[in-house]
This record gives C-alpha cells, structure tokens and sequence, in this order.
C-alpha cells in the first residue's frame, strides 16, 4: 500500500526505517521529512499542518494509510478534518480526533480525565489570569518544590519547577499575567512535585484494545549528570531496570486500563499512540504526563526492539483490530544518543556539512534536523540533528555500539552528552 508519513523529526525517520522494512509497504512519502527520510521515501515539501494540501496528496497519490508523527496537527484537528472529507473519511489515519489530542493540548484537560477515571496522578489546582490572588494564596499552602505547568503546548517549554515559595509566585505571575509562554500559559496547572525514577511508557490502541510497546527512559536536561536548561531529548534507554514485571503489571492495571476505558467511556475518539509520562514513586506508578504520540528521542530506542511487522501494528490502530496484532518484542538492549548544534538548546548555527561514517555496526543512525544544501551536502538544520542508536544483549554493550558510532560523527560545534545509560548502569550494578 501506498503510505504517508507526516513529520520532520528523528521520531519520523525511526517511523520511516521501520515501515519501509515491511512487504505492505508498496510506496513511502514523508511530509515534509529530511535529509535521513530522503533516503529511504519520497519526502514531499507540505508541511505537518497544512491540511488542505495534505487532503490533496492523498488523493493524487492513492495513499491508503497516513501516520501523523507531531502533535501540533493532531491538537489543530486533522484527523477530524480529513474525516469530515467524503474522499478520506474512510482511510486509516493513525492518530487521534482533536478532542482525544486534547489530552497533550490541555494539562487541565487531561489531569481533570485522570481524576475522573482514577488514574494516579499528582495532586494539582489550575488557575487563569482573574484566579491570579487565589493562586497565589494556594501557593502558600503547599509544599516545596512545587510545579507550574503552562496548560496548552509550549514545545516541551512550558514546565517550571520552582525551589522557593517567592520564585513560584513570580513564575505563576509571569505566566499569568505577562504571557511567559503566550497563550499556552493562559491557564498554569500548579502541581504537587513528585519524587522518584521517571519513564516512558508507550500503548498503541484503537480505542478499545491496546497493546504496550517497550518502556524507555529519555534525558531532558543538555548537561552531563542532568543539569542544565530542558530539551527535547539528549538520549534514551530501553529497557529499563526498574520497570520489571511487578511495576509493569501495575501500570497495566492502575493506568492503561482505566485509561483507555475512560477514551471509550467517554466517546473520545482516540486511534494512535498514547505516551504516558510516568513516576515510579516508591514502585507506585504516577502519571505526570500523556503525550498522544510517540516521543522523541525514546521512538529510535523503542522501534528498534519491535520485532514484528510493524505496519501491521499501524493498520491494526487505523482499524480498530489491533486486539488481532501478535507484538513481539526482542530481549536486545537499544540506547539512543543524540547529537546537537553547539548552543542547543539556546542559539545556535545552522548550515554545517556533517561527516558520517562508512559503516556503523550494531547501531542504526536517525536523522532529527538535517538537511541538504545547494552542494548535495547533507547539513545541520535544527537543534537536534542526529540519534544513534546502539544495540546489545546487555545495556553495556548496546552504550559501546552507540558511542562507537557517534565517535565516528561530527560536524562543526557538535555537542553530545557522554553519560547517557551510566545512571541505569550504576543501578545495575
């Protein structure tokens, strides 16, 4: 079948290495793609939000699955878009209704779905700019640290946690009242903070049945030893030591489940990928977070370890018979670095020709923000240029494959963490 694929991330070049490996993959396009996509499909020069031109192409190109990859079209409605249109309305589309995105789009939104559906989850209150004295005063009362939460999308931006009493009563004004993160911080979500090992936990559902992908835990922070300003992503690891069995099982029961019988209980109409944002507080689950797509960088350490056909997982989700799919797993350790544009994830040069290596064993190079240049140079285009993911029996192993191949890598001014997995490691040991 012929497939479109939208996005421009490493998260959409992991999406497109794996499709492309299945025989039910007859023809695949990538909107708009880079350099690494460029590849392996045909990218199309549309962007993730144009719907009208993306309504056209498929089409023209008698596309018969679309893989949404960011959020930002699933937040503005494009799964509802294309189904209000007689020509699409009866293609699968992997991704949810707007109504359903809406649990990324809108901390409120989804943190009020939780208590309803008794999923754990923080303790929290939301306020808008006239609850602003209310605000402050419930700041008063709770303990610290405490966090801020712009409600809408603010590209991974929008989360202060705050130390003192005086700089959360700043940030909530400075959210409020002065627009910090324009009209996402319209409403702040203030949050009880909780303690504990974060992870990523991913479920493809169809809305009644789910199936949940391989666990993995990312690095936010640029610095070495998680310090520093908050990016999109410095690495990640999976699987991971301290979600065994018993903390899975728990997470099965106190989050997945009731989750997607909330979607369905509620009507919302949700085919795609959950990513849930979790705290493993004392080998208790806490949601922190759904994402409603795959997260990147964790896609490129968790596609890798999907042993089974992976557009059939996909068409499985565009369906509704994912509960027929037989997900296998491999027991393989995949850990991803990711390489970035010196001054990420504040300013940066873009332009630079990138060397890579002949060849890179056990590990598998993905493309984020590249590009090609007047010369047919492939070039650094955004922060985060490039994920390498390493594979192994033991994490040690999968670490050594990775570094070996970022080593071989490089371009001017690129900077990448050297601890990635030493945490897990040290765990282990």
């Amino acid at each position: 079948m012929n497939i479109l694929l939208l996005g421009s991330g490493g998260r959409e070049h992991a999406f497109a290495w794996k499709i492309v490996q299945s025989p039910l993959c007859a023809k695949l396009f990538v909107a708009p793609g880079n350099a690494g996509t460029a590849d392996i499909a045909e990218n199309v020069a549309i962007a993730a939000t144009d719907f009208k031109a993306i309504h056209q192409f498929i089409l023209s190109h008698s596309v018969e699955l679309v893989v949404v990859g960011p959020e930002e079209p699933l937040v503005k409605g494009l799964v509802d878009y294309l189904h209000s249109q007689p020509e699409t309305n009866k293609i699968p589309i992997v991704g949810p209704s707007q109504l359903g995105a809406t649990l990324e789009g809108s901390k409120d939104f989804s943190k009020r779905f939780m208590l309803r559906n008794q999923v754990p989850t923080a303790a929290y209150e939301t306020f808008t700019a006239e609850q602003i004295e209310e605000g402050l005063a419930y700041l008063e009362t709770q303990s610290l640290p405490i966090v801020l939460k712009a409600d809408g999308l603010a590209a991974g931006k929008g989360v202060l946690i705050c130390q003192t009493l005086e700089e959360a009563k700043e940030s909530l004004k400075e959210m409020l009242l002065e627009a910090k993160f324009g009209d996402a911080s319209s409403k702040v979500v203030v949050e009880e903070f909780l303690t504990g090992i974060e992870l990523s936990v991913f479920v493809a559902t169809d809305g009644k049945s789910y199936k949940i992908l391989p666990e993995a835990k990312d690095y936010k922070r640029i610095g070495e030893g998680d310090t520093g300003l908050n990016t999109g992503g410095m690495g990640a690891v999976s699987p991971v030591i301290f979600a065994d069995k018993a903390f899975m099982k728990k997470v099965e029961e106190l989050v997945v489940k009731p989750t997607i019988s909330g979607l369905e209980k509620e009507k919302i109409d949700f085919k795609g990928f959950l990513f849930i944002g979790l705290m493993n507080k004392d080998g208790e689950p806490f949601v922190i977070e759904y994402n409603v797509r795959m997260g990147d960088p964790e896609t490129e350490a968790v596609l890798p370890r999907i042993e089974s056909d992976f557009v059939e997982l996909l068409l499985g989700i565009g369906t509704g018979t994912l509960e027929d799919y037989d997900l296998r797993i491999s027991s393989q350790y995949a850990t991803t670095v990711v390489m970035v544009s010196g001054g990420y994830p504040g300013s940066y040069e873009k332009g630079f020709p990138i060397s890579f290596p002949e060849s890179s064993q056990n590990s598998v190079i993905f493309h984020a923000g590249t590009a090609r240049n007047s010369s047919n140079e492939i070039v650094n285009q955004g922060g985060r240029v490039i994920a390498v993911t390493g594979l192994g029996d033991t994490l040690d192993e999968a670490l050594e494959s990775a570094f070996s191949t970022v080593g071989k890598i490089s371009w001017n001014k690129a900077y990448f963490r050297k601890d990635i997995g030493q945490d897990i490691l040290k765990l282990m040991n």
